[in-house]
C-alpha cells in the first residue's frame, strides 16, 4: 500500500497536468499574435504577411529608442524606449513599408492579404 500511496499524487499531476495543455495552458507562443521584435537596429523578421484584421506588435529590445513608422503615413508610434511595445491593427489588403525615423536604414515591411 506504501507504492500506492506515492503512485496516486503522482497521478493526479500528471491528469493535471494534461488537461491544462489540453485546455491551452501550455507555454507556447499564440499562432494569432504576430511580432516584431527590434533589435540590433534591425526589424525582425524584416517582413511578416498577415491577414485582414491582424494585429501586429512591436517590441523595442534595443537600448536606444526607435519608431515604427509606415511610408504612406497610415501608423506612426511614438519613440519606444527599451521593451516599450507599439500596436497595430490592419484592416486593408496590401504592402505596409516602415522605417524608424530615428534610424531610417532600418526598413521593413507588413503584407496584409484579403481572406487568408
Amino acid at each position: 500500500m506504501h507504492i500506492l500511496s506515492r503512485a496516486a499524487p503522482l497521478a493526479a499531476i500528471a491528469t493535471l497536468a494534461i488537461a491544462a495543455l489540453a485546455w491551452g495552458g501550455g507555454a507556447h507562443a499564440d499562432p494569432d499574435q504576430n511580432l516584431v521584435t527590434i533589435k540590433n537596429f534591425d526589424f525582425h523578421p524584416m517582413s511578416i504577411t498577415v491577414p485582414v484584421g491582424a494585429t501586429v506588435t512591436w517590441t523595442n529590445k534595443d537600448g536606444e529608442p526607435h519608431t515604427v513608422t509606415s511610408i504612406d503615413g497610415t501608423f506612426r508610434s511614438d519613440a519606444l524606449d527599451q521593451d516599450d511595445t507599439f500596436t497595430f491593427k490592419f484592416t486593408k489588403p496590401g504592402v505596409y513599408k516602415y522605417l524608424c525615423t530615428i534610424h531610417p536604414r532600418m526598413m521593413a515591411s507588413v503584407t496584409v492579404k484579403a481572406g487568408q
